[in-house]
């Protein structure tokens, strides 16, 4: 039986999972339906992550940090408030100081132009890892010893275990006959960067506006991403504009508390949905990342979720190497069940929460929200424990997310 982990899906956490095995000794296949040259390519797509602490001391763990430190730009506030068009942050609102979690911050602002290129070529550099892109598996099956796939150009693989990391449309799930639950939040996520005329300090700001939540995340120099969640219809329609009026309809919903901005790059949208796996394993196989949860982006995190999924796979899979188990076997895939299921649920159920509960302009509900961020806001305990669950520090933390080695 070969002891290979076969992964499909060449996107962040299915090569940082390639990595995170291959520090453990453990052979993989990195099956990606995408060239290299087209992962690699250095033009901003509209992504750029906040990174919580517990992941940025992952890529840390896994040699990667050294190289990415110089282009993260580190968050040092977090304001959130009940916002107004053109009003940016008034009135009652949460902020969180980075002094206040010993002065390591909440995490780093990342843009995916730079973390793709350092993940392949930190693959590249693996002899334990065979890397095949572009490639698409067709068929696969589990049996009781193996997992295997069949490619489109016939060539066949086995391993002791499949892992779909194929996304929120995951072809490894839908074949494995895993169901899909959720729904549409009927809004488009708008996607840019922007330079601005003021310093942001290092704040990444969430406002809840009634259309939908607007985040304003902090990227090296004067520049800004933003993710400006909108109805479907109205957001359609905005990113049918040109630039110049697109920033026209943009201005009165960001404000100028950071002076006049422009656009810096392309433009992207992304309709948005809550859509969860109802299983995370089947027989010699399991699900990662948005394969097994895609939530709402307003908390930013879809990325660190998917990190954990991978931290915890690769430790259950290397402390049962190490007892001479089966990395494939029901007993080691359901203590990684059991290890994310309560983490999934709660991220999905507070960001579905939120989201209904601002993304509206009623007057009493508005005023609730007001008072309380207010009341949070002069709770010193309470936002030093939410900072702290923003950052990743809470729960049973798998050993990368500690920064030790597996």
């Amino acid at each position: 039986m070969s002891n290979r982990v076969i992964i499909v899906g060449g996107g962040l956490n299915g090569a940082a999972l390639a990595l995170a095995l291959a520090s453990t000794g453990q052979p993989s296949l990195l099956v990606d339906a995408l060239p290299p040259e087209t992962r690699a390519d250095p033009a901003f797509d509209g992504r750029a992550y906040a990174l919580a602490l517990s992941s940025q001391r992952m890529l840390a763990a896994l040699g990667l940090w050294r190289e990415l430190a110089s282009k993260a730009e580190r968050i040092a506030h977090v304001k959130v408030a009940d916002g107004r068009p053109n009003s940016g942050v008034c009135g009652p609102h949460l902020h969180f100081n980075a002094d206040e979690l010993d002065g390591e911050g909440a995490g780093f602002m990342l843009e995916d132009r730079h973390l793709r290129p350092a993940l392949l070529a930190a693959i590249a550099g693996q002899k334990l890892i065979t890397h095949l892109a572009p490639a698409k598996v067709v068929t696969q099956n589990s049996g009781p010893n193996t997992a295997s796939i069949t490619l489109d150009d016939g060539r066949k693989f086995e391993g002791a275990l499949l892992v779909g990391c194929d996304g929120r449309a995951s072809a490894v799930a839908a074949r494995a006959g895993i169901a899909r639950q959720g729904h549409d939040y009927g809004q488009i996520a708008l996607v840019c960067a922007l330079t601005h005329e003021k310093p942001h300090n290092g704040t990444a700001y969430q406002l809840f506006l009634p259309a939908g939540p607007l985040a304003i995340l902090p990227l090296k120099g004067n520049r800004c991403s933003i993710v400006w969640s909108e109805s479907a219809s109205r957001a359609t329609a905005i990113a049918a504009l040109d630039d110049a009026a697109y920033m026209a309809a943009l201005r009165p919903v960001f404000g100028n508390f950071l002076g006049e901005i422009s656009l810096c790059g392309a433009r992207f949208s992304y309709p948005l949905s809550l859509t969860l796996a109802t299983e995370l394993t089947r027989p010699r196989l399991a699900l990662v990342g948005d394969a097994a949860h895609g939530i709402h982006p307003l908390a930013g995190q879809g990325l660190n979720l998917g990190l954990r999924d991978v931290a915890s796979l690769a430790e259950v899979i290397s402390d049962a190497t190490r007892r001479g188990e089966d990395i494939g076997g029901a007993l080691v895939l359901a203590r990684y069940a059991r290890w994310r299921r309560s983490d999934i649920a709660a991220n999905s159920i507070v960001t579905d929460g939120v989201n209904h509960l601002f993304s509206n302009d009623n007057p009493i509900l508005r005023a609730g929200r007001s008072l309380g961020l207010g009341v949070v806001n002069a709770w010193p305990g309470l936002r030093r424990y939410l900072m702290a669950e923003a950052a990743g520090l809470h729960g049973t933390l798998p050993r990368l997310m500690q920064g030790q080695a597996l």
